[in-house]
């Protein structure tokens, strides 16, 4: 495990270098480029204290080795030189120039020194260069980084796992460094063996990858030898490293698992950048055992996939999960961390995707707390495990609830002594080899559930807690179309008839508030002068911007006193006139929540700033329709919160002048 020595130093190293590169990212780049840069140079020494020769720092490279640069001959102004070139020299994007071998005396010839490098290197430090010009600060920087040496294999990986939950603090894009716990929890209870082709379709750093060829090692170790994985042979362990392959979309993710995974004895890493959602070019290939934590965030603008997904989707963990689910070999095994939408949410697509994977593979559900991720995020997740043997041959499926990792489920994550995973391992892999018997003696919530009785579920849930207490697993919301409870647009034919000189009211886009359902300041103006070019509604009609950027701002809002009832606005205006199976406000509510707005600005059409909401996705959204009373039930209480959190605003709001007026006070020599 990680030592506080190795901890404190990495952790020294960023001190270092914080006040030149504020970014936890450039600190970690930095971090790991010197680290291989060292790493290279020790295992040049190794080669020649065992009589061999140097692999890396050979000709005119040599120069620039580790231990040139950091020599107590060199002046930090001369280090800061060496260290910044040989930066650039490995990754092959400086060249030098030197006497032409061949040539008369005095000419000379331009070369790339790092040629002879493997792949791998010249990968990894593409393109890099220090990004700073301070002797000073580098020679402390390199002198603190000098305390760690490749000999010391295992303790160098558990450093750069460290060293990588930096990035976790950046995670965009629902990207979350996942629970070194959690990771080893799956690849224990999959049990990966030697032979298995293992692959993550989203790789990030490769810690499910690193996990998983980590307890194959330990599986594979003679009991008191110091060599892991002994019992493998030569062979074994070439064919081993072969059958490791990671995707990952982002360049720097793909060089850090590389590193992570070189780090880890793989000489030569299988990681892709590759687009599994939108590319379709290795859609051919399947892996015996998938472990993932894809990301679930779905970007800006909507995943476009290509076309050979089952399932029409453009939410990324619809597709991923489906992806991961069409990717395993006949008796292929997966784990994968999904987002409670998953188990969930009521929308076509998903309940499609339950159904086939039910149906498919789904062999267990084991829900997690909800503050696995923090601090990044506090969203429930649960580990859908996939066994497509398994399933052929048992008509059950486990359900298992995990009430404590090991840690609190504050932002800090401190450790504490409530823990299921120990527990729950033994069991869940017991229900995968087919050795489970009920009862079993077991302090954790689980149980096993009919596949027959989940399908006959209208909704196909695949949630845990309703079978450990929880709401009722048959208490199923309605759902429904749009167009199907609401009109949309209704047609000014109802008020043709009106005289032109009619008095209506008249809303301009501006009026719309991205707060609140109410809106102020309508104009009065003549039927007449609206009727052609403008939206009509009534009183009680719900509107929504359908515009950008008025949309993702959330304008919208419901029509109250209108002069004569009727009222007209922009033509950029969907209206909503609902039926007596939904109340306006339980509607309102509905479209203005940002995941409906996200659903939204991925089904726009327009060019330039002329994005609009889509009339197709607007008819069919499908909204959870709960009894009139329920509905009503849920208006209130969303007012009340928001009554709450505005009497609470308002009190900061003076307090916070209070403290102002007392600060200034102070500061001008006044009593406070």
């Amino acid at each position: 495990m990680l030592t506080s020595d190795t901890k404190r130093r990495i952790d020294s190293c960023r001190d270092i270098l914080v006040g030149k590169l504020p970014l936890p990212t450039d600190q970690v780049e930095l971090i790991t480029l010197a680290l291989i840069y060292k790493f290279m140079d020790d295992l040049d020494e190794e080669s020649v204290a065992m009589g061999g020769k140097r692999s890396f720092f050979t000709g005119p490279l040599a120069a620039y080795r580790w231990r040139a640069l950091t020599a107590q001959t060199v002046s930090a102004d001369e280090r800061m030189t060496l260290f910044a070139d040989g930066l650039e020299l490995l990754g092959g994007g400086k060249k030098l120039r030197v006497p032409k071998k061949h040539g008369k005396k005095g000419e000379e010839e331009e070369i790339d020194p790092a040629a002879h490098l493997p792949a791998l290197f010249r990968d990894i430090f593409r393109n890099a260069f220090l990004k700073f010009r301070d002797g000073r600060i580098l020679t402390l920087f390199l002198t603190e980084l000098g305390g760690f040496a490749y000999s010391h294999s295992e303790e160098l990986g558990n450093a750069f796992e460290y060293i990588l939950q930096c990035m976790g603090a950046q995670g965009d894009n629902g990207q979350f460094r996942t629970p070194r716990h959690i990771i080893d929890f799956m690849v224990a209870c999959l049990d990966p063996q030697p032979t298995d082709k293992i692959l993550d379709p989203a790789c990030g750093t490769g810690g499910f990858l690193v996990s998983a060829f980590k307890h194959i090692l330990q599986k594979n170790t003679s009991p008191g030898s110091t060599l892991p994985g002994d019992r493998l042979g030569h062979e074994q362990r070439q064919r081993l490293y072969a059958n490791f392959t990671g995707y990952d979309t982002n360049d720097q993710m793909v060089k850090l698992s590389r590193v992570n995974l070189f780090l880890h004895q793989f000489a030569s890493p299988t990681i892709h950048i590759y687009d599994t959602l939108t590319n379709d070019a290795r859609w051919a290939e399947k892996a015996d055992l998938i472990l993932a934590n894809p990301p679930f965030m779905t970007p800006k603008g909507g995943v476009v996939p290509h076309t050979r997904f089952r399932i029409p989707a453009k939410k990324s963990e619809v597709l991923f999960t489906d992806y991961i689910a069409e990717h395993l070999t006949p008796d292929g095994r997966a784990g994968v961390i999904v987002p409670n939408g998953i188990v969930a949410n009521v929308q076509k697509a998903y309940i499609r995707l339950r159904r086939f994977l039910v149906e498919d593979s789904l062999v267990a559900v084991v829900s997690l707390p909800a503050g696995v991720f923090k601090p990044y995020s506090g969203v429930k997740t649960s580990i859908l495990l996939l066994d497509k043997k398994l399933a052929r041959n048992t008509d059950k499926i486990l359900f298992l609830k995990i009430v404590a990792d090991g840690f609190d489920l504050g932002d800090q994550r401190r450790e504490i002594e409530a823990n299921d995973l120990p527990e729950a391992t033994p069991l869940v892999k017991s229900w995968l080899k087919r050795e489970l018997v009920e009862p079993l003696a077991n302090p954790i919530k689980w149980k096993l559930v009919e596949k027959r009785s989940v399908l006959a579920h209208r909704t196909t849930s695949l949630r845990a807690e309703p079978y450990f207490g929880g709401p009722a697993v048959e208490q199923v919301v309605e759902v429904a179309r749009l167009a199907d409870v609401a009109e949309i647009n209704p047609k000014k034919s109802e008020v043709r008839s009106l005289a032109p000189d009619t008095p209506v009211s008249f809303v301009p886009m501006e009026r719309l508030s991205t707060d609140r359902p109410s809106f102020t300041g309508a104009h009065e103006r003549p039927i007449g002068e609206v009727l052609a070019g403008y939206t009509y509604f009534r009183d009680g009609d719900v509107l929504l911007a359908k515009i950008t950027p008025c949309f993702e701002n959330g304008k919208a809002g419901i029509a109250r006193n209108l002069r004569n009832g009727i009222g007209f606005g922009s033509s950029e205006f969907y209206v909503f006139r609902c039926s007596e199976k939904v109340v306006p406000e339980y509607l309102y509510y509905l479209i203005t929540r940002p995941a409906f707005r996200e659903e939204g600005e991925q089904n726009m059409s327009g060019t330039g700033g002329q994005q609009r909401v889509t009339r197709e996705f607007i008819e069919n959204y499908e909204i959870p329709l709960p009894q009139i009373d329920e509905q009503r039930q849920i208006v209130a209480r969303i007012r009340h919160y928001e009554n709450e959190i505005g009497r609470l605003e308002a009190e900061i709001s003076t307090n916070r002048d209070c403290i102002q007026q007392t600060i200034d006070t102070a500061w001008s020599g006044g009593e406070t």
